[in-house]
């Protein structure tokens, strides 16, 4: 009898564990079924623009091994018994969930069966159609930043083996983006004697100076021509900028910023590179532009005040102020949001053209929707910015037009991407769906 006690008791201690396990299981299984419905129900506004798992659902035997390899999480899940893509926006392509893969059922693909993505047509050393002009980086359709780094150290060494020069008075490269990419093509470059410039829209640094605020970024280990060996799985937006300030620093990089590409024109064996009040030429080009492109404006008057934005990095510079934000999708929602959240502003609103925000994943619906219960985010739906002043902002609504108080407006409607530019320079551009 104490025997059959001592096992009953053992079975016990070890059967609550694994009760508790395999509800939390079903926990998990349940919200990732809910959440791959509304990333369906989305359609094509999830299109990722660079590489991405495809599952074969007959062949994927559920071992969830991909979902645990994913290094970004939140990517893929288990439901029904096989392996989904949730967030296919944010994968950048690490490709270790199809390494990771027992059965071979994952395959990284370029768009969907019903979408395309438009990429260039490009060498083994990412030189384009056009002779002289390289694409790198995440235009290139290749996320991460290891990739990045690799895609410019090899692009420079084509350069380098090339007979292309500056003649007298131009530069050997224009590197077009300050990001990870065309840092590194830079560095490289340079370690091979030759000219450089970089130049950059926006700031040194590229997309990881708008990352939130102590944001991880999967980084992997990479060499650094002429400065160095990284050797970290990950590091936070603020220790990559240290690296590319010291980069900056120790090596004296050429950089011009603010300074946006508009043409890119022959000029005999060279490219002459045109933007507004700036223009140069060099003998080759490389592109590190990344996929988003120049912000979609408004086209509105006083839309070139300094009151506006086009993203939110951090909630402090709009403290105590009126603050709009003009969009309907997930970004423009995420960002008021974040405004809500951080209780700094007088007031924060949202203004979208149509009479509700039907493009929403579930989770920001629910949360945005509490804002507006609250009363933390003012929802201006159906309305348009007409026009925008230094004290206000005027909308059209069905009523008529209305004045807004208002101290600044982040406007969130999507970019313009790079590929317009590629196609006026003549280079010639592929279309993949769901395909290598």
């Amino acid at each position: 009898m104490t025997t059959l006690v001592v096992v009953l008791g053992l079975v016990a201690v070890a059967g609550v564990p694994y009760l508790v396990w395999t509800r939390l299981e079903a926990r998990k299984h349940k919200r990732a079924a809910i959440i791959h419905q509304d990333t369906l129900s989305l359609g094509e506004d999830l299109v990722p623009a660079s590489i991405h798992p495809e599952v074969d659902l007959d062949e994927c035997i559920g071992s969830g091994a991909c979902v645990r390899a994913c290094p970004e999480k939140d990517i893929l899940a288990i439901t029904d018994g096989r392996a989904r893509l949730l967030n296919p926006l944010s994968c950048i392509g690490h490709s270790a969930c199809m390494q990771a893969c027992p059965v071979g059922a994952i395959k990284l693909v370029f768009g969907t069966a019903t979408r395309g993505v438009e990429l260039p047509r490009l060498t083994p050393s990412f030189e384009t159609t056009q002779p002289g002009i390289f694409v790198i980086g995440e235009l290139s359709g290749i996320g991460l930043i290891r990739n990045a780094v690799e895609q410019g150290r090899q692009a420079a060494a084509t350069i380098f083996r090339s007979s292309r020069r500056g003649r007298p008075g131009e530069l050997d490269a224009i590197v077009v983006g300050a990001g990870p990419a065309g840092i590194a093509a830079a560095l490289a470059l340079i370690a091979h004697g030759l000219k450089v410039q970089i130049v950059d829209q926006d700031r040194y640094g590229g997309t990881v100076t708008h990352y939130p605020r102590s944001k991880v970024v999967m980084t992997g280990s990479f060499e650094l021509p002429g400065y160095g060996s990284i050797r970290r799985k990950t590091m936070t937006k603020e220790q990559l900028l240290v690296l590319w300030t010291d980069i900056r620093e120790r090596i004296a990089l050429d950089i011009k910023e603010g300074v946006r590409v508009e043409a890119i024109h022959a000029d005999g064996p060279s490219w002459r590179l045109v933007g507004p009040g700036w223009q140069d030429r060099a003998a080759s080009v490389v592109l590190a532009l990344g996929r988003r492109g120049a912000p979609r404006k408004l086209g509105v008057p006083g839309e070139e005040l300094a009151k506006v934005a086009y993203r939110l990095i951090e909630p402090e510079p709009f403290a105590d102020q009126h603050v709009l934000i003009v969009g309907g999708g997930n970004a423009a929602a995420d960002c008021a949001i974040a405004l809500a959240r951080a209780k700094l502003c007088t007031s924060v609103s949202i203004s979208y053209r149509r009479a509700e925000l039907a493009r929403l994943r579930s989770l920001v619906r629910k949360d945005i929707e509490r804002c507006f219960a609250a009363g933390t985010i003012v929802p201006l739906l159906g309305t348009e910015v007409v026009s925008i002043a230094e004290r206000h902002v005027t909308l059209q609504t069905a009523e008529g037009m209305r004045q807004l108080i208002n101290d600044r407006v982040i406007v969130q409607i999507g970019g313009q991407p790079p590929s317009e530019l590629l196609r006026t320079i003549g280079i010639e551009l592929v279309e993949k769906r769901g395909e290598a």
